[in-house]
């Protein structure tokens, strides 16, 4: 499966793609992924704007150090001063936001804190605009408008150590369950333009370099690579050409706490103090970890992100052979659908189904092409049993980790039934693969265990 299977381009809008359905359901499987996590890390979602004033990103500190990565954008009657009768402000520019910290720090002054409601963590899917060079975009892994799971961890002094372990435990779980090997972790330490004190920085830069030291796992450290607010552990995977690519990300932070004034009671009485803020992405944007993920399975999605798992090609012309195809399909793409509901069905699987007049050879061509993780072959012998005992002809086509998969499917073999792989031209075989024959509800279960094992 290509990167082009998933998503289109158009000069309209450079560095912005057009998912496609199929490209917006691996984002989306990503994200539920993430999301099913989240709980067993404390992390609340939330939503926040694409656009903020001028003034927030003055108070941030983007406008001063970041400014040319952005988006500036005039709002109606924008004139840069301030007209008599109108909301203060109101003719300010504004900035597409490009990360999502500055209103994750509106979110917690929003409240009264205390110490006891410390940690909070926030986690936000939202998009966002960063105004690359054009010359610097590159497929999915560079982009102007892009999805990031972001997050952003607001506590105290003596929970940082806590905090940074808890997220390197997360990354690890995470790209083991993605199957991704080795990775690199580095610490970016202060740049040459950056806000806050030497100091600071100094404490920031010790306090991850510990938490790095105790976590045991091995590390590098990029000189001057820190944000403009804080330094950064960045996680890099490495592709096939051997360049490294920055996903996730755990950073330290001391001054946007500080310029949003954000405070909490502590347990002294009428005293209070300044929350620290961790930032963290575990996957970084999903676009650039989509595409490192098709190069590192070498373009075959594992099943349960695929949004081409199964379909059903059918054999011969017959009516009944079509339908009963279709209905294949429906039972195994809506498995908890109450019978007769037509309503509040949920899909849990992506089925499609072939019932053209190409041949079976061709028909098999077309679904490996695809990237179907499966297929399924359906002819008049697998309609001689009553409709409660039909089977599918299952074949394994397309899976990174083919031989755990297999080992799922020796489970509920009955027979053996040998197909056409492949078809020449002139209509003849050029080999064969072995297909398992399953009923409808063992198709159900092999997809169940293949999705709820991540495989």
């Amino acid at each position: 499966m290509a990167v082009a299977a998933l998503q289109s381009v158009s000069d309209q809008s450079p560095g912005s793609p057009l998912f496609l359905p199929s490209g917006t359901h691996v984002l989306q499987k990503l994200q539920a992924f993430l999301r099913a996590q989240y709980p067993s890390y404390g992390l609340q979602e939330v939503l926040t704007p694409t656009i903020y004033k001028k003034s927030l990103w003055e108070t941030s500190g983007h406008w001063d150090n970041y400014k040319d990565d952005m988006f500036a954008v005039v709002g109606r009657g924008a004139q840069g001063g301030q007209d008599p009768g109108r909301q203060i402000g109101e003719n300010e520019e504004y900035g597409l936001k490009p990360m999502n910290c500055p209103g994750h720090c509106l979110l917690f002054k929003s409240q009264k804190r205390s110490y006891k409601d410390l940690p909070i963590r926030y986690a936000d899917f939202s998009p966002l605009h960063r105004n690359e060079l054009s010359g610097a975009l590159s497929g999915l892994t560079r982009l102007r408008r892009f999805h990031q799971d972001d997050g952003h961890i607001f506590c105290r002094h003596d929970q940082i150590k806590q905090e940074i372990a808890e997220t390197l435990d997360f990354v690890h779980l995470v790209y083991q369950t993605l199957n991704l090997g080795a990775y690199k972790l580095r610490l970016g330490t202060r740049p040459e333009q950056f806000v806050g004190s030497v100091d600071e920085w100094g404490k920031a830069e010790t306090r991850l370099r510990l938490a790095l030291d105790e976590s045991g796992r091995v590390y590098d450290t990029n000189h001057g690579d820190g944000a403009f607010y804080g330094p950064k552990i960045d996680i890099l995977l490495t592709d096939a050409n051997g360049k490294d690519h920055q996903t996730a990300t755990i950073q330290l932070d001391f001054q946007l706490p500080k310029r949003f004034a954000l405070e909490y009671d502590t347990s002294a009485s009428n005293k209070k103090d300044m929350p620290v803020l961790i930032h963290r992405a575990i996957l970084g944007s999903l676009e650039r970890f989509t595409a490192l993920l098709l190069e590192s399975y070498n373009g075959k999605l594992p099943f349960w992100m695929s949004p081409y798992q199964l379909i059903i090609l059918t054999v011969g012309e017959k009516a009944s052979i079509r339908q009963r195809a279709l209905n294949m399909a429906q039972q195994l793409a809506f498995p908890d659908a109450r019978p007769g509901a037509q309503f509040l069905k949920a899909r849990k699987f992506m089925v499609d189904c072939d019932n053209s007049n190409q041949s079976i050879g061709k028909k098999i061509l077309d679904a490996r092409k695809k990237g179907y993780s499966l297929y399924a072959v359906v002819g008049e012998r697998n309609l001689e049993q009553p409709p409660d005992k039909q089977t599918l002809d299952v074949t394994l086509a397309s899976h990174p980790k083919e031989q755990d998969v297999q080992k799922i499917i020796e489970k509920f073999v009955q027979s053996r039934i040998w197909m056409s792989q492949s078809e020449s031209h002139e209509g003849k075989i050029t080999n064969k693969v072995a297909a398992t024959s399953l009923t409808v509800q063992q198709c159900q279960e092999l997809m169940t265990e293949m999705d709820s094992r991540f495989l």
